[in-house]
């Protein structure tokens, strides 16, 4: 029976079943060494994913996608790669059939699309086949990792078939140990039942072995040292500030905690409550992360919520006007700004208030291109007109009829005027044409203007006047004044017409030496301006008739104005002039508004005295 006995055993055992019982406890002592995993002590089932790290590619323009593609191909970060580039990919072409969409080209036109989709697609073409070669390579490891696996379990059955002596099986149990840990993952559907397997062979060989106390003793101590190792790596990882990645590492800790067989009974319980706590701590931290993130997330959704709706409310208002579209297309692009500095709301909800954001801003901008095609249609109809207009006028620019000639390019002119806009492309063009065609007759006529049409003549007489007006002495008779006035008025009416452009400035200088000699004349002749009246008329009997008076007058002085404009070419020097004007008449309609309102007020009070 000796033969039987383990040598270097009996010396130290009274009894050898001692020997044979602790062997046998060996299976009972691991399943208590490793406690049923729980919701507190173990790792999750599904890893919650880092959503302060996701990227929206929703969001990223072309050139964004292309680049971010590119990039994590070259930085060979295949991990991620592979995880992100289908994403990548439907998001790009998401993106390019909108824009696609949104700028058509002509027919037979190359789109400037099609060099930025034929790039990306050389580079997801080279990346498909890089992942597919990859693939391969891996599958490839994994089916090697397979057979080497296998082929550690087919050694460590026949280790235990064996049955030979424990000093010369324990090393070699220890080496395919070893073995098994140095080898790499295997395919997904061979792992449960190849590592049951192993887990099975390895229960066996405890159960098989009559291992002495020393060496049993060592095989736990040795388990000790790398269970406290662990311990310490996964209390220092308590510490770490990025509680994702350490929940991460604490997973593999617990992979490698599962690889090592038991410590001695007595340190059994108290080196995995040391490592529960640890994974406690890890887990209670990370929880609260998702809690704090959560929270964040609700805040994300609300402020981007708020966005949604002020999109929605400015996609809906009414606008009539270029200018008003402009402002609230910087409102939008503002509060596009402001919703790329909000983060990430709950996976469930991101998509969908991105959507509905997206949605508004398409909605706005649709109808501000519907606004502008209407536009862009407006204008070409008022470019057809202009374009008749200069025709007409090129028609009329070699006619010696001056005055009669004369009558009908003041009328296009004021036609010309209440056409609406055209492009800015071809405005100045068409402008030109027309102003063109005016300067070469009004310049032709000036040319051969006879003497009784001397119009430079008649500019120099009318100046002559204004002197003589400033120049009168008023008379203590005021009836002599009143006849002095007149004079001056009917010998201004025989002076002929001026050269166009001084018109305007002329008649302001004699209406302002009229009102500044003769302050009274306005209560015996009205206006007294220019030709108005010719003959003393009576004034104004109620206030009303003076309003509208005033209201008449000053309306025939904008039309006056507007007239004159027309009539000074679109340069440099000329712009300090027209714009001026464009001040008085925007002053006189203000002057108007106020008459109109005034005129209302007595027509109401009158018929309140006639009621």
């Amino acid at each position: 029976m000796t033969e039987d006995i383990i040598p270097g055993v009996a010396e130290q055992t009274p009894d050898v079943a001692e020997a044979v019982a602790a062997a046998a406890i060996i299976e009972t002592e691991q399943q208590q060494e490793t406690p049923e995993v729980t919701a507190e002590t173990a790792e999750p089932v599904e890893t919650v994913e880092d959503a302060e790290e996701k990227v929206n590619y929703a969001e990223k323009t072309l050139a964004e996608l292309s680049e971010l593609f590119t990039g994590l191909k070259e930085k060979a970060d295949q991990s991620r790669l592979f995880k992100e580039a289908e994403a990548i990919k439907s998001a790009f072409y998401k993106r390019l059939s909108k824009e696609k969409a949104e700028n058509p080209v002509e027919e037979g036109t190359e789109s400037p699309f099609t060099a930025i989709e034929q790039a990306f697609k050389s580079v997801y073409a080279e990346y498909r086949k890089e992942h597919a070669e990859l693939t391969a390579k891996m599958e490839a490891e994994r089916a090697e990792n397979l057979k080497q696996k296998e082929a550690v379990i087919a050694d460590l059955k026949a280790l235990i078939e064996k049955q030979e002596d424990v000093n010369q099986t324990f090393p070699a149990f220890r080496e395919i140990q070893n073995r098994w840990r140095a080898i790499g993952p295997v395919p997904m559907q061979n792992f449960r039942a190849l590592n049951d397997t192993y887990q099975l062979y390895v229960e066996q060989f405890y159960d098989m072995v009559k291992i002495n106390r020393e060496l049993r003793d060592l095989d736990f101590r040795k388990n000790l040292e790398v269970k406290t190792q662990m311990c310490e790596e996964a209390e220092k990882l308590a510490e770490n500030d990025n509680i994702v990645d350490a929940f991460k590492d604490l997973q593999k800790l617990h992979e490698q905690w599962k690889d090592y067989g038991p410590v001695a009974k007595q340190y059994r319980e108290e080196i995995w409550d040391r490592f529960k706590a640890a994974t406690a701590v890890i887990n209670k931290k990370y929880q609260a992360h998702f809690e704090e993130l959560k929270g964040r997330q609700e805040e994300n959704l609300a402020a981007k919520t708020l966005l949604c709706e002020k999109v929605e409310a400015i996609a809906e208002q009414e606008v009539a006007s270029s200018n008003e579209w402009n402002e609230l297309s910087r409102q939008i692009e503002d509060i596009q700004k402001e919703w790329k500095t909000i983060g990430f709301a709950s996976k469930k909800e991101n998509q969908k208030i991105y959507d509905r954001f997206r949605a508004a801003c398409d909605k706005f901008f649709a109808r501000k291109r519907d606004f502008y095609t209407g536009v862009k249609d407006g204008m070409k109809e008022n470019l057809d007109k202009k374009i008749a207009l200069c025709e007409q006028a090129e028609a009329l620019k070699t006619s010696t009829d001056w005055k009669a000639t004369a009558e009908k390019l003041v009328e296009l002119q004021k036609q010309w005027k209440e056409i609406g806009a055209v492009s800015r492309k071809k405005s100045e063009a068409v402008w030109k044409r027309f102003r063109a065609a005016c300067d070469e007759f009004f310049a032709e006529r000036d040319k051969n203007a006879k003497h009784e049409n001397d119009f430079y003549g008649n500019l120099k007489a009318k100046k002559a006047l204004i002197a003589e007006i400033a120049a009168y002495e008023l008379s203590e008779d005021e009836d002599a004044n009143v006849e002095a006035m007149k004079a001056f008025q009917a010998r201004w009416q025989d002076i002929g017409f001026v050269p166009f452009k001084e018109k305007e400035a002329v008649t302001k200088a004699y209406r302002d030496a009229i009102a500044e000699k003769f302050p009274r004349s306005g209560q015996r002749n009205g206006r007294g301006g220019a030709g108005r009246q010719n003959n003393a008329q009576r004034a104004p009997k109620s206030l009303k008739e003076k309003l509208i008076a005033k209201y008449n007058a000053l309306e025939q002085d904008i039309v006056t104005i507007e007239n004159n404009i027309g009539f000074f070419a679109k340069s440099k020097s000329s712009a300090p002039l027209i714009q001026q004007m464009q001040d008085k008449i925007a002053a006189a309609k203000e002057e108007l508004a106020s008459l109109r309102q005034q005129i209302r007020a007595e027509e109401a009070q009158e018929q309140s005295d006639k009621e």
